[in-house]
């Protein structure tokens, strides 16, 4: 049985001398595969496997068809309207000069087949609430919006393979359920990199990446989960075990000493009692024989079960989490921090107050955040957020945005260095560790990390 995507003894090594892959050999079958795994496990490595956008240092991926994808952060030109974001712009004009009675065979080629892409492509477009018009500059657009649109344009191309990289990161409620809609009836081979769990719910496998591997589990999220609790279950049971057998090896090996030492001091009675030179040469070197093959036979039998128990603890996990401890700010109950004014209304911010900022997909959520830090200037805001008046009452405010602008050339103890000139590098470092960005990571280009090491490095920096 052939499959649309298969990996074959791959190797990907960082120029570093990281390994990331280590003979990885994998299938994945037609239907929806939820790809997870750590930040810095190697999911996104692993789609740019098979989009081709990486190759690997040995091994094969072997890819059935043309493969679409969907990065992290959809870029566009600055100029680029939503037909060019769905990529049907120029089959769009062709057939637009066709119907004005263009005979140009260059206008013929670009349709080819494609004669109902505009009917699809509304159809498409309202099946997921988007109500824009294929003119609308992308700038204009959320990034929900967005992400939604250059996935229908995804499902409009047809591409046999799909890969998807952490779709819903900037999507709101409705249009998460937009998402899972068009998920739901997706046709063939697709692939999703997601922490979410409602999405990997509604896959038919799961993939996990841990270091250096790649593990195939039947079923959606629940019965990843399932399976893996199970397999940790038994994996504690085997350490506990194999300790259990460390420990009679152990006592045994005691037990042996005592045998050889007991054998030691017959040894040394007969020789007191007169026995002959030879008689006593005889037993004395019978007696370090027999002693040195006990404490070898106890040895081999110890190393074996510390063998045993390495093992069986290689197979326990050891996921950690990220523990901030973040330090009071010395803001006042009555200390007013922001004002947002709308209408007559005016809303306060004051004090250590955890507030939510929640609404649809272009609703000009972050604009208002960017007018209230002095981003924007008062007339760029859109939307809803535009009948709002920030104002911020302190110049202590931290902000990390949806894509934070790191320099990708820096590493990760350089931008954190910035951000906290005082701080010595040492205490940094312990500080990136409870960020789980350790040892070389926090030496390495911003750009050779992962999205979500990316994002930690820059919330860290913030903090």
């Amino acid at each position: 049985m052939s499959h649309p995507v298969s990996f074959h003894h791959v190797r990907l090594t960082w120029p570093d001398g990281t390994v990331l892959l280590d003979d990885v050999t994998a299938s994945f079958s037609d239907g929806r595969t939820g790809i997870v795994g750590d930040n810095g496990s190697g999911k996104t490595s692993l789609a740019r496997l098979i989009t081709g956008d990486l190759r690997p240092t040995s091994g094969s991926v072997g890819v059935v068809g043309p493969v679409g994808y969907l990065p992290q952060h959809v870029t566009t030109t600055a100029d680029a309207a939503l037909a060019d974001l769905l990529g049907v712009r120029i089959t769009l004009d062709a057939l637009a000069a066709i119907e004005a009675g263009s005979v140009d065979v260059a206008h013929f080629d670009a349709v080819g087949d494609d004669w109902d892409l505009a009917e699809r492509t509304r159809a498409e477009l309202d099946a997921v609430g988007l109500d824009i018009e294929l003119d609308r500059p992308v700038l204009a657009m959320s990034g929900g919006e967005v992400v939604l649109a250059a996935l229908v344009g995804l499902r409009l191309a047809r591409t046999p393979v799909v890969v998807l990289d952490e779709p819903t990161n900037n999507l709101d409620r409705p249009t998460r359920e937009s998402l899972y809609s068009l998920v739901n009836r997706w046709s063939g081979t697709l692939l999703v990199i997601s922490h979410d769990p409602a999405l990997l719910s509604r896959m038919d496998a799961i993939a996990e990446v841990r270091p250096g591997a790649v593990t195939l589990y039947g079923g959606g999220w629940d019965s990843f989960v399932a399976q893996v609790e199970a397999e940790q279950s038994a994996a504690e049971r085997a350490v506990r075990s194999a300790e259990g057998a460390l420990r009679v090896e152990k006592r045994q090996i005691a037990q042996a000493e005592q045998r050889i030492a007991r054998n030691e001091r017959i040894g040394r009675g007969r020789r007191a009692e007169g026995q002959g030179k030879a008689a006593a040469d005889f037993y004395r070197n019978r007696a370090e024989k027999k002693s040195g093959r006990l404490r070898n036979e106890a040895s081999d039998k110890v190393a074996a079960a510390r063998e045993a128990v390495d093992a069986a603890e290689a197979r326990v996990r050891d996921d950690e989490a990220v523990r901030i401890d973040l330090p009071d700010p010395g803001v006042g109950a009555g200390r007013r921090l922001a004002e947002f004014e709308s209408g007559d209304t005016t809303h306060v911010i004051a004090g250590p107050e955890r507030v939510a900022l929640v609404g649809r997909n272009g609703a000009g959520k972050t604009l208002l955040l960017e007018r209230l830090l002095g981003r924007l200037r008062p007339d760029a805001v859109a939307g809803d957020a535009g009948a709002v008046r920030p104002r911020l009452l302190t110049d202590r405010a931290g902000y990390l945005p949806q894509r934070p602008g790191l320099d990708a050339a820096a590493s990760a103890l350089d931008h954190v260095a910035a951000g906290a000139p005082a701080v010595t590098p040492g205490e940094l470092r312990n500080r990136l560790a409870r960020f789980n960005l350790r040892g070389d990571n926090v030496f390495r280009p911003i750009g050779t990390l992962s999205g979500g090491q990316r994002r930690r490095v820059a919330l860290a920096q913030v903090l």
